[in-house]
């Protein structure tokens, strides 16, 4: 298909739940459009070999601060990107911009808007976000997860467009189905705490898993840790001739998802729709200081259709162990999650997406 002479701009930034997504989406539209980037420093980090994209940084701030100085200093931050942002598409000249969440997209959305270039806004939580939520009146659509988000006023109805989650291409190809092994007592067990890594997993969980090893539970484990962590983790599982691999960042989770029965997990939506998309079980922890509660809200959904076990923080050291002893007894109870995840897909996402953006292109 020969590329369409129109520029689209993709604001995004944070961490890898919005970055991830993005990164994605770009891969997709650039086959077709002329793509470019924009992110703050601490999105930078997820975006290197990003294929000739250009990528352009704008750091931004959040006035979600409790202290008044905070506050202060974090909204002349954000003035002084919106001034940036201004001067910026002045001279890009986008004909869209789609803001994939999180205040670091939220100054190119404003200037966007005031510039008269239609602005779309992508959701992938299942409550909206605070900055999403500033953003919507002036957006011409939000592209949803799921029909189940929450937070949105009924008076925007008209703006919703439901497209499921944004992930890799690879993910959605993915003819990928393990089956559960059923060898007596052993599951291979990924423990991912999501792209800014989950240090109370690294501190906790190898403990549950000597718990279980004590029971004559069998594991081979595959674990995301902070690098400081990595020596005092190798001490307990090799203590215990428990077999693991550990790891501190992987931008290709699929040599590792290939392997897993079990996820031990955060909550972030991408994370939780990848592995269900792969149809590996998982449990879900949340993490509790997640703004607006939405890692609960997340995991909550998919416990509910039954893809899960949702286990939040404060009850690891009670019922952890418990879980996993009984799954490794009962491994046809993955099984039977394997088959329910088999009835969701989100795999014709990026025609949905590619149709919503040439109804919307300024012309």
């Amino acid at each position: 298909m020969k590329k369409i002479n129109k520029n689209i701009l993709i604001a995004t930034g944070g961490t890898g739940g919005h970055i991830f997504p993005s990164l994605s989406l770009a891969k997709f539209l650039s086959k077709n459009y002329n793509l470019q980037i924009v992110s703050d420093n601490r999105g930078l980090k997820f975006l290197q070999n990003t294929e000739n994209m250009k990528v352009k940084i704008i750091n931004s701030g959040t006035i979600f601060k409790k202290n008044f100085l905070n506050v202060f200093l974090e909204a002349l931050k954000i003035i002084t990107a919106f001034t940036h942002s201004i001067c910026f598409l002045i001279y890009s000249r986008p004909n869209l911009i789609i803001g994939m969440g999180g205040y670091s997209s939220f100054p190119i959305c404003i200037a966007g808007f005031l510039l008269r270039i239609p602005v779309i806004i992508y959701e992938n939580n299942l409550i909206i976000g605070r900055a999403n939520k500033f953003l919507l009146p002036i957006a011409k659509k939000i592209m949803l997860s799921t029909k189940n988000t929450i937070g949105i006023d009924p008076k925007y109805k008209e703006k919703l467009f439901v497209c499921g989650y944004i992930l890799k291409e690879n993910i959605y190809n993915s003819e990928y189905s393990k089956k559960i092994s059923h060898s007596q007592n052993e599951i291979s067990l990924l423990i991912m705490g999501g792209s800014q890594s989950a240090k109370i997993f690294g501190e906790i969980l190898p403990f549950e898993i000597m718990k279980c090893f004590k029971k004559g539970i069998k594991f081979n484990i595959y674990q995301q840790c902070l690098e400081n962590q990595i020596n005092e983790i190798k001490k307990i599982y090799k203590k215990f001739n428990i077999q693991y691999e550990l790891f501190t960042f992987s931008k290709d989770m699929m040599k590792y998802y290939q392997k897993t029965d079990l996820a031990i997990t955060r909550s972030g939506a991408s994370s939780l729709a990848e592995l269900t998309n792969l149809r590996i079980p998982f449990i879900a922890i949340p993490l509790p200081t997640s703004a607006d509660n939405h890692q609960f809200m997340n995991a909550n959904y998919f416990r509910e259709k039954g893809y899960c076990f949702l286990l939040e923080e404060k009850f690891i050291f009670d019922n952890l162990h418990k879980i996993l002893v009984d799954l490794s007894k009962n491994q046809n109870k993955l099984q039977d999650i394997k088959e329910k995840m088999s009835q969701h897909s989100d795999k014709n996402i990026f025609p949905k997406i590619e149709k919503l953006i040439k109804e919307n292109l300024n012309e």
